[in-house]
């Protein structure tokens, strides 16, 4: 008997989480016991059909270990087996807390960054529905967004769960948990902003878990209600938030304005639009956050080559659009070349202990007398193709 203890006491010590401790316990009982189908349930409420035997924590139950079936060595061994099996199960429940705890505290900082440098919600949603999801494990995430008095899915791309859409458009202002189902209200000062929404995979959201959800919806909806804030002033902005280039709207009038310079002047004028290469595969392997330190980069090296005069913006998306005025199109390909190699060259930290390395693909056009930012943009587009089909992190120019 001494023995078995020494051997159990050895397995529970080396045993680091559940899983472990149910596979090396497994195999101590069969072996020694010739017992099977051993479990630990970690349940106050457990009842079976097969033997159990209950593991305390102080006066209460906190689990119980089960056994297809047991004899009487076994169940006079478990009278001094079953405090040492409780008390490693004790310190593995309070070591998941505490690991739960701190993953909590990191969702809530990265959430805390959002707010601080993001402000559309095209970037917000996809990045508050990753760190829930990685958060609260065995449950599918799903984030809905008040618009026009209707609730737009915005994270993942599809929801099938009809059951979602009827308790979400019935409008509770409380939140609704089911066994299945964890409905929260985007609320911020008694306005309905949406809905995060979880769906059970295998175990219903436990009473911490829906605690840890509750102030997640609430920094969440102070986050969506200030992108929502700066919403209609960022229609009129002239930058992008992210990349601090022109946006897309303030690039298309400065490439009129361009344009009417050149042939007013008479003066050449090239365009070069990049395109990061493979950036969809950055976003599915490492992140949104990840994506987004990666524009900012690209961003950053290139305001670094560029002159004064130049103009640099936000085309959509992984887009650049850069405008050279003053420049041939010889001028021209040599700026793509040094910005090409710089981009290649640069070493993105996405965390502290993993850097990788992006490329570009770039088209470039020289402007023409009879052109227009119709004919300008469509045949940059033209040269940015052709380098991305012929193998991209290379420099192709459109020549009529």
């Amino acid at each position: 008997m001494i023995e078995k203890i020494k051997l159990l006491s050895k397995i529970l010590n080396e045993s680091y989480n559940e899983k472990t401790v149910v596979t090396c316990l497994g195999d101590f009982f069969a072996h020694e016991f010739n017992s099977s189908g051993f479990n630990i349930i970690l349940k106050t409420d457990y009842t079976s059909d097969k033997p159990i035997f209950p593991l305390y924590k102080h006066n209460g139950i906190i689990g119980y270990v089960e056994f297809d079936c047991v004899n009487s060595d076994l169940n006079e061994f478990l009278e001094t087996a079953l405090p040492l099996i409780s008390l490693k199960v004790q310190n593995i429940v309070l070591t998941a807390r505490m690991q739960k705890s701190l993953e909590f505290q990191n969702v809530m900082k990265n959430i805390a960054k959002i707010i601080e440098t993001q402000y559309e919600l095209q970037y917000i949603i996809p990045l508050l529905g990753e760190m829930i999801d990685k958060f609260i494990q065995d449950h599918l995430i799903y984030i809905f967004v008040k618009k026009d008095d209707k609730f737009l899915l915005m994270w993942p791309n599809s929801c099938k769960d009809t059951k979602i859409f009827d308790i979400i458009n019935a409008e509770p202002l409380k939140r609704v948990t089911t066994e299945e189902l964890g409905v929260f209200p985007l609320v911020y000062e008694e306005k309905l902003l949406g809905y995060i929404v979880t769906k059970n995979l295998d175990n219903k959201l436990t009473y911490k878990e829906i605690e840890y959800m509750e102030e997640l919806t609430s920094q969440s909806a102070t986050t969506i209600n200030r992108a929502n804030s700066y919403a209609e002033i960022l229609k009129h902005a002239t930058l992008d938030a992210l990349t601090g280039f022109y946006n897309r709207g303030q690039l298309e009038e400065r490439v009129k304005q361009e344009i009417s310079s050149s042939k007013r002047q008479k003066t050449p004028l090239c365009v070069i639009m990049t395109d990061i290469d493979y950036f969809k595969k950055v976003n599915d392997k490492y992140g949104h956050l990840a994506g987004d330190l990666v524009l900012k980069t690209v961003s950053k090296i290139m305001r670094s080559q560029l002159r004064e005069y130049d103009t640099a913006g936000r085309y959509g998306g992984e887009e650049f659009v850069i405008l050279l005025p003053f420049t041939k199109l010889r001028e021209a390909k040599m700026v793509a070349e040094r910005l090409r190699k710089k981009v290649e060259q640069a070493n993105i930290e996405i965390s502290d202990t993993e850097t990788i390395s992006i490329t570009i693909s770039m088209g470039i056009y020289e402007i023409n007398p009879d052109d227009n930012e119709e004919t300008l943009i469509k045949n940059v587009d033209k040269a940015l193709y052709e380098a991305k089909e012929t193998g991209r992190n290379r420099i192709v120019a459109y020549e009529v």
